[in-house]
């Protein structure tokens, strides 16, 4: 929807019937888009990775392997094979365990686990909360631009319909 020569003022004006100075910040940067014929920057996945920090990534990458079946698997291996060496039947084998029923060393490893991992998912968490600001944006925006589009269509259909009537009424008289 390129108007060459149509201004952001002059769009505001012809499609919205508002002047520019009185549209919402998103609106103007739309109409700007417009004008200039430019389409969306990048899209929210590619905005985030843009400008996200290492410990961000970092955070990202914490939640997608913590919040996976392979971890939750293999977590539970680790913990089985613990329960296991520390239990009193390998004690027969002449296993000694280390951390013995109940567990406390086990106990003080889960807890501490916990207390990092939980804010790491809380960073990652917050990042997807950017994201899908940064969507709900360019899906705003791109709405904008549809319905702008349709009032532009609308209005030259009721003008090439206003020049067919006015030629059929010449036609008439």
């Amino acid at each position: 929807m390129h108007n060459p020569g149509r201004t952001p003022e002059q769009l505001a004006e012809d499609l919205l019937g508002r002047r520019f100075a009185e549209l919402d910040p998103e609106e103007q940067n739309v109409l700007r888009r417009i004008s200039t014929g430019t389409l969306i920057d990048l899209d929210a996945d590619e905005e985030a990775a843009l400008h996200a920090t290492f410990s961000e990534r970092l955070a990202d990458k914490v939640a997608a392997v913590g919040g996976s079946w392979g971890f939750i698997i293999a977590f539970g291996v680790v913990l089985l094979s613990w329960v296991l060496i520390n239990s009193r039947i390998l004690e027969d084998l002449g296993i000694h365990p280390f951390d013995a029923y109940p567990y406390i060393f086990l106990n003080l490893m889960l807890s501490m686990l916990a207390a990092i991992q939980a804010p790491v998912i809380m960073m990652s968490q917050n990042r997807q909360s950017a994201k899908d600001r940064i969507a709900a944006r360019h899906d705003y925006e791109v709405n904008l631009r549809t319905q702008l589009e349709i009032i532009r269509l609308q209005r030259r259909f009721d003008r090439l319909l206003k020049r067919l009537d006015d030629k059929s009424g010449d036609g008439l008289a």
